[in-house]
């Protein structure tokens, strides 16, 4: 009995025992990897992950199933279907990822989308041990990378520094000298000149790793510059 069940699970004709020990499978990997993304706080958590990788598994059951059954009636590519899963789960992926002026937000948890999708597919093909490896790597890219990034530092944050100085300038090179000074990247800047209000308004769009001290870098960007206000954004407004 346990045998014949065995069998049916490794078997790679598609069958009632191994279908299901495969969608089960599927769904507990996905969850598994939607479990990290919902504790970080993003929307595509447990269920999501879940459905797209037991949805992948499906479609790959029928790719096999189809030219499995049919082959004496007419020809069929068992990779067919399963291949619009790689680029249709691009559809989800894209409506993970939060864009805003001056920054881009879920990029990891759109590339887990179609990560999980691919652990549907393998499931599906009946690569259990290659599943669940790759599940293993994925929660440790997504829970030990990350701390390893922080440990060392290695993490980059875009904002917009605005300021706003009294007077018509031609350079604000002060300025660019103090975001230097406290190792902060400009990689672009914008300016306005206000002239109702003899004000010069300037955007950098900037990247700095944690750690800076920016009460005091705008202390010092005020005194150096006669600045009128500065802020820090995501967003640039001109």
């Amino acid at each position: 009995m346990l045998e014949n069940i065995y069998q049916d699970i490794i078997s790679p004709e598609v069958n009632l025992t191994g279908s299901i020990v495969k969608l089960v499978l599927s769904m507990v990997l996905g969850a598994t990897i939607g479990i990290e993304r919902r504790r970080k706080g993003q929307i595509a958590g447990m269920r999501t992950f879940a459905l797209i990788s037991m949805g992948a598994t499906l479609a790959m059951l029928i790719s096999i199933y189809i030219p499995q059954e049919y082959m004496g009636l007419k020809n069929g590519d068992p990779g067919r279907i399963a291949a619009q899963v790689v680029s249709g789960v691009g559809f989800l992926g894209a409506g993970a990822i939060i864009q805003m002026k001056g920054s881009v937000r879920g990029l990891t948890t759109a590339a887990g989308i179609w990560m999980a999708a691919c652990l549907g597919l393998s499931v599906g093909a009946g690569m259990y041990l290659v599943s669940i490896v790759a599940t293993l790597l994925i929660i440790f890219i997504l829970v030990n990378i990350e701390r390893i990034e922080l440990r060392h530092n290695f993490l980059w944050e875009s904002k917009i520094i605005r300021v706003k100085v009294h007077g018509i300038l031609d350079d604000i090179q002060a300025v660019r000298d103090i975001l230097k000074d406290n190792d902060i990247h400009i990689s672009d800047e914008f300016m306005k000149y206000d002239y109702d209000n003899e004000l010069t308004i300037v955007n950098f769009m900037v990247r700095s790793k944690g750690g800076v001290n920016v009460p005091s870098m705008f202390n010092t960007i005020k005194e150096k510059s006669n600045a009128v206000s500065i802020t820090i954004t995501n967003e640039i407004n001109m």
